[in-house]
């Protein structure tokens, strides 16, 4: 018994000394389910990361009790209101883009709480439409931004136009701004801002998804594996390269 409560307190040390880190991810009726879903499962799983499960992610909804359906016809029961959501208790709010955004009133808890975290330093990620709601309520007046296009938000009747990037994802502080034909470079961002994975993990799972090729995911393996994995992974790459058909078979 004694062995069992030693044990009990140290897993309650580690757990004190190394909170989980969780991201929420706000979810509504006809959400664009697609648009976050790399930033979300890179961050949710452990695999390649650089502190493997020291990440979560939770939903928030437009209420304690609605059950939001996306775009793609998926249910999500969120885990809290939007409402209930404090900066202090998250490491990043996510918002996809989807149907309502150009009603204010549809949105407007999320674009309130979306502020809050802005004001206390806490990030904030937003892609398509969420941008335009975003400058809508003056966020992206002084701040580095890009969305769909400029002409986009131009549409909203924000002053910011001086800040737009043609990129299709940026970061600036603690906000990220993307397009909605961008959801790996969003998540690129995502996974950067957070630390998610170490820099030639991080290279290396945008370019598997990217291009589709193999070799990227040896890379990513060796890179995420240390110094260890990558002294012994040049026949690998070699071998990824040629089996991919390319003449860029996985180079960089």
């Amino acid at each position: 018994m004694q062995d069992l409560a030693s044990s009990g307190a140290a897993a309650a040390a580690s757990a004190d000394a190394n909170p989980l880190h969780t991201v929420h991810l706000y979810v509504f009726d006809g959400f664009a389910d697609w648009e976050a879903a790399f930033a979300v499962a890179g961050i949710h799983n452990p695999q390649f990361q650089r502190e493997p499960g020291r990440w979560q992610v939770k939903t928030v909804g437009p209420g304690r009790h609605a059950v939001p359906r996306s775009m793609g016809g998926v249910s999500v029961l969120p885990d809290m209101a939007v409402e209930d959501l404090r900066p202090d208790a998250s490491a990043m709010l996510i918002l996809p883009g989807g149907i309502g955004w150009a009603d204010d009133a549809s949105h407007h808890a999320a674009i309130g709480k979306a502020g809050e975290f802005l004001r206390r330093g806490v990030p904030v990620a937003a892609i398509c439409g969420a941008t335009a709601a975003l400058a809508r309520a003056g966020w992206l007046e002084s701040r580095p931004h890009t969305s769909n296009a400029l002409s986009y938000l131009k549409g909203t009747g924000y002053g910011g136009a001086d800040g737009y990037r043609d990129v299709a994802a940026l970061r600036a502080g603690n906000l990220i701004t993307a397009g909605g034909m961008a959801p790996i470079e969003f998540a690129r961002e995502i996974f950067a801002l957070l630390g998610i994975y170490e820099d030639e993990a991080l290279q290396a799972w945008e370019q598997l998804y990217k291009t589709g090729k193999s070799a990227y995911f040896a890379k990513l393996s060796r890179a995420a594996a240390g110094p260890q994995g990558r002294e012994g992974g040049g026949a690998d790459e070699a071998g990824g390269g040629n089996g991919d058909g390319g003449g860029d078979g996985g180079g960089d």
